[in-house]
């Protein structure tokens, strides 16, 4: 039976406010609630049905007070942040994604009224190195590939959720680890770095991307509030790309550089606030990462409908992606500046 009345956070973001609107249009729903710290985008408020916003921190415990006044019944965790397009507040967004996550929990557990938890995690908390496992499986150990960042972030968030099921066994939880998300309109990591005209790559590595087109990352965050579908699933597309080939299939030129060289690249384009480049990123194109989705297909009952090289495809097209001209040339010169840039040389 389908929940009476649903709360989705993060609804700033591209999936939370296109869920929000989702849900604000189905019938089936009482009442649908979208919080965030600033409302959703204006096609989101033109389109949300009978869905309404409400302005509400979740890191404030007075989310516990929204929850209970408004009785809600299903919660749609959205806003865990794994890897922010562009440079940001470091400490504000671990706040979100740690105490915001801890706070919601907490008034979960509180509320007898709630009935079921939807969350949005990433399958960076599997990490990615020259050990990993060619293929993640929702039984693989979580191993963040550093200490400090946003990977790390959600395997703290996941803790708190496996340990409000211990508390809250009635509580129906569906957690989603989500490979990396790509589509026309998704502002992300790998959108801006696949936009670059000249991409930076590691000298020597070539690594297997898996993609998610965001319509079937919104797809299961919807099945799951309607349906009742508990459980770990990994979420990604069927099929791989690998670095080189995507770059290729992008129309860009790669800049293969030594692996010393690329941490301070990534600073460069940070502080030019063109791709906010983590460890965890940069690691991920070092080594790539792969999940397997046999559980989503079979368990949770969803194929995704793209493809990883179809959901690349549908990115290039929706950003207008052109080939770059004169090739050799831009990689040359934009080699020089970014070299000289990461090691202090530029005049």
């Amino acid at each position: 039976m389908p929940s009476n009345i649903v709360l989705v956070t993060g609804v700033a973001g591209e999936l939370g406010g296109k869920l929000l609107a989702r849900l604000g249009n189905n019938p089936d729903f009482e009442r649908v609630i979208g919080v965030d710290t600033v409302p959703p985008d204006k096609t989101v408020l033109q389109r949300m049905g009978h869905a309404e916003f409400v302005r509400a921190d979740i890191r404030n415990p007075l989310i516990a007070k929204v929850i209970s006044t408004a009785e809600v019944d299903t919660v749609v965790h959205a806003s865990c942040t794994a890897h922010p397009a562009g440079p940001g507040r470091r400490t504000a967004i671990k706040e979100v994604n740690v105490i915001g996550t801890m706070r919601l929990l907490a008034a979960c557990q509180r509320s007898p009224l709630v009935r079921k938890l939807v969350v949005k995690s990433t399958a960076a908390v599997y990490g990615a190195g020259a050990r990993s496992q060619a293929v993640f499986t929702e039984d693989s150990e979580l191993i963040p590939t550093s200490t400090s960042g946003y990977a790390k972030d959600a395997v703290e968030m996941e803790g708190y959720v496996r340990g409000l099921t211990r508390r809250r066994p009635d509580i129906t939880t569906t957690l989603f680890r989500f490979a990396n998300i790509i589509g026309p309109a998704t502002d992300t990591v790998l959108s801006r770095y696949f936009a670059l005209p000249v991409v930076p790559t590691v000298f020597g590595y070539d690594a297997r991307i898996q993609l998610l087109h965001s319509s079937d990352a919104l797809s299961v965050l919807e099945r799951a509030t309607v349906e009742d579908k508990p459980g770990v699933f990994n979420v990604g597309s069927d099929g791989v790309l690998t670095l080189s080939q995507a770059i290729r299939r992008a129309g860009r030129v790669e800049l293969p550089m030594p692996r010393s060289v690329v941490p301070s690249v990534g600073k460069v384009l940070r502080g030019a606030r063109v791709v906010d480049f983590s460890a965890d990123q940069v690691r991920l194109l070092n080594f790539g990462r792969v999940v397997d989705i046999t559980k989503l297909k079979q368990d949770f009952g969803y194929t995704p409908r793209w493809t990883t090289c179809e959901a690349f495809d549908d990115y290039i097209v929706g950003r207008g992606l052109r080939p770059v001209l004169d090739g050799g040339r831009l990689a040359g010169l934009a080699g020089k500046v970014l070299v000289a840039a990461a090691t202090g040389q530029s005049r």
